[in-house]
């Protein structure tokens, strides 16, 4: 039998499923796991509080380089969030979803340096093996090498639905409308945005979760690396 893949690449738009999938992928198969749109929530986060504007590239190019940002996945499985973050020395783990954060961070994930940082932090966290890494573009910019990649999706209005709950737990009240375009606009400018822009790998296994649960998705991916395992070279 094969070894399990050292890393475990998964992509895909907001709101699918693909952040509680891998890391409770990665508690199965006892791997870390590196949900990497939390490290542009938190640029994000950190630029809003410096009254850095989304359009300023270059003073987010620098702060990107400058930030101390530390996730740790919670070692429970929880209804809240996944991690603990901490930036510049402070716990952000409840701002990463305010609104103003979700307004504004594809507009900063669309700039090439700070892509690059971002990038290069993620490639010293694969480095150490035993990874399963999240994002919109893992499998085929940051670790296109890696053994196993998933492209975790789910119908628009699933997702807006999603993030409705989501915020509700938050304590905002929003209109589901207002979510489905947000939803709708994040994911076309993710998926035209000029560097790393959002799609799947070509060797990248598609899983829809629309109607699904977590569980379901989570055997699903289980029987796929099981699968792997046996298979004959080619």
């Amino acid at each position: 039998m094969k070894p399990l893949p050292d890393v475990i690449a998964i992509d895909g738009p907001a709101a699918s499923g693909k952040s509680t999938i891998g890391l409770m992928l990665a508690r199965r198969l006892g791997y870390l796991s590196l949900d990497t749109g939390i490290m542009y929530r938190a640029l994000t986060l950190a630029a809003i509080r410096q009254g850095i504007a989304p359009s300023d590239e270059a003073r987010l190019s620098r702060l990107a380089k400058e930030i101390s940002l530390q996730i740790i996945p919670v070692s429970v499985e929880n209804s809240g969030p996944h991690y603990t973050v901490w930036l510049d020395g402070q716990d952000v783990t409840w701002d990463l979803r305010l609104p103003e954060v979700d307004a504004n961070v594809s507009q900063v994930s669309t700039y090439r340096e700070v892509r690059a940082e971002m990038v290069r932090r993620q490639r010293l966290v694969a480095e150490t093996g035993q990874v399963v890494i999240i994002g919109r573009d893992i499998g085929t910019v940051v670790v296109p090498d890696a053994g196993l990649k998933l492209y975790i999706t789910a119908s628009s209005r699933e997702r807006a639905s999603r993030r409705q709950r989501d915020r509700l737990r938050q304590g905002y009240d929003e209109d589901f409308d207002s979510i489905l375009a947000d939803v709708t606009r994040r994911d076309h400018v993710d998926s035209n945005r000029r560097y790393s822009p959002l799609q799947p790998a070509e060797d990248a296994i598609v899983i829809d979760t629309t109607g699904r649960t977590a569980d379901e998705v989570l055997d699903e991916v289980a029987g796929l690396i099981a699968k792997k395992q046996t298979e004959e070279p080619a």
